[in-house]
């Protein structure tokens, strides 16, 4: 297959598929009719089973969440912060049409770049999909790589109160000329005089959280900090028990299981992931592949500009690949279009570089989740689905991963951490100068058109896509 550019285009994934054939499943055991009460009882409290699927950028999450779809009867949950957003394909590694047409898909293409889109929110329709798959019969299978919505989705959310549309207005005019200015230390300040000093730890230009912030103080009096935080109550009593066990490694097993009874589904959670060398890798090659084309990545990111929007303003144009490549453009806007390869090799290796460490923080974040079972994405994948599919069906919940399939949360090799250290980026598409030709005079002729001319409704982007 050939890109808009003349470069050959194609998806990569670190999964490997030895077969296709069909595994036949029923969701739910019949019970006998002469079981006991005390059997009866417990299939009628047996908890709904959820499946999630997560893993750095990259590791082939979507794949396997497909696959294991077709074979246990089962609808996708998206949960990634990105693919919410209609018009943001490539970036997002969106399923394809043909896909979510074979597989039911959910929270993909709900919102507008220009809306903001919270993990509240995330909580409440992620929740509410679930049931409505669980009542359809079928099996949920929650996917994607935004820790902080699968955490909030698992343990529950915080009982922080919801701001009416007053206090929303009142923060909202408060703000408003300092976001404009772009006078975020003087953001934070407000912040912290209104109550909250753990404000100064917020990521520059953060400002949704900042305004979140601030509307939970004026609608409760009090900080975010000083509400409970469901996950960390889970965490602190599953190492003080962990601390307490006389064998630990014997024990964590149990210890998950039985404070994971307090949840609202039996979760099956599986982290996928690879060598971090591999990894790093698949996630340059897979951003040259973003490029290519007429339709790729670059081109989301000009309809973003067209519309109004700036890099890093909102949810949408904050994300990872999109900032970076609306910061190009405008660079190249200002330029008049007379943009170098130099410009665009830059542009190129901060996108890569902002993948890789975004992964990097993946990987950390869910070394800190113990309810993942970690599984290596370089096995056949016809081993991954075979070992989840059964602890699907597995009845007694005591769920370990073979150490065939088994993924090392940590780097233990002295090696693997130098070649790590000296790792440099070797792409396959863009390695000479004028390997970017053809984008360098997409980019040119873009930036000379007008921007009236050049701006679409998202009606006529997606039809043209």
């Amino acid at each position: 297959m050939m890109g808009g550019f003349g470069i050959p285009s194609f998806r990569m994934s670190c999964l490997r598929l030895t077969s296709t054939a069909p595994v036949s499943l029923n969701r739910r055991r019949l019970i006998r009719p002469l079981a006991t009460s005390c059997s009866a009882a417990a299939a009628k409290n047996k908890k709904e089973k959820v499946i999630v699927i997560s893993g750095p950028t990259g590791a082939g999450k979507s794949r396997l969440s497909l696959e294991l779809a077709k074979r246990l009867n089962g609808e996708i949950i998206s949960a990634d912060s990105v693919q919410v957003y209609r018009g943001l394909d490539v970036g997002s590694a969106k399923p394809s049409l043909s896909e979510r047409q074979e597989v039911p898909h959910h929270l993909i293409d709900i919102l507008h770049p220009s809306e903001d889109y919270s993990v509240g929110q995330f909580y409440e329709d992620g929740r509410q999909v679930t049931n409505d798959v669980l009542n359809h019969g079928r099996v949920p299978i929650v996917a994607g790589g935004t820790g902080l919505y699968l955490r909030w989705f698992i343990y529950g959310k915080p009982d922080v109160p919801k701001a009416s549309r007053e206090i929303t207005s009142e923060v909202h005019s408060e703000l408003a000329d300092l976001q404009r200015d772009g006078d975020w230390d003087a953001a934070v300040h407000l912040l912290v005089k209104a109550g909250d000093p753990s404000a100064q730890s917020l990521a520059a230009n953060d400002w949704y959280r900042l305004r979140r912030r601030l509307e939970i103080i004026k609608s409760s009096g009090a900080p975010p900090s000083a509400f409970q935080v469901p996950y960390d109550s889970f965490r602190e009593n599953f190492e003080s028990d962990e601390a307490d066990a006389v064998d630990i490694n014997s024990a964590s097993d149990g210890l998950l299981e039985s404070k994971s009874k307090d949840l609202d589904y039996e979760f099956i959670c599986v982290f996928l992931s690879t060598q971090r060398l591999d990894l790093y890798r698949s996630i340059d090659f897979r951003c040259e592949d973003m490029l290519l084309g007429d339709d790729g990545i670059l081109s989301e990111a000009k309809w973003l500009l067209d519309l109004g929007l700036l890099p890093n303003s909102n949810s949408a144009t904050r994300a990872i690949g999109y900032r970076q490549a609306m910061e190009y453009l405008l660079k190249c806007r200002e330029q008049g279009g007379q943009c170098s390869a130099q410009d665009f090799y830059t542009f190129l290796s901060e996108f890569q570089k902002a993948s890789r460490n975004f992964a990097k923080r993946q990987i950390t974040w869910f070394r800190n989740e113990p309810i993942y079972h970690w599984i290596d994405a370089s096995k056949p994948l016809e081993n991954v689905l075979s070992f989840i599919c059964d602890a699907y069906q597995e009845q007694n919940g005591n769920l370990k991963v073979p150490e065939s399939l088994c993924m090392k949360k940590d780097i233990t090799n002295h090696r693997e951490v130098m070649r790590l250290k000296t790792y440099r980026t070797k792409n396959r598409h863009f390695v000479g100068r004028e390997d970017c030709t053809d984008i360098l005079h997409w980019v040119r002729t873009q930036a000379q058109t007008t921007r009236t001319s050049g701006m679409k409704s998202l009606d006529e982007f997606s039809y043209a896509r």
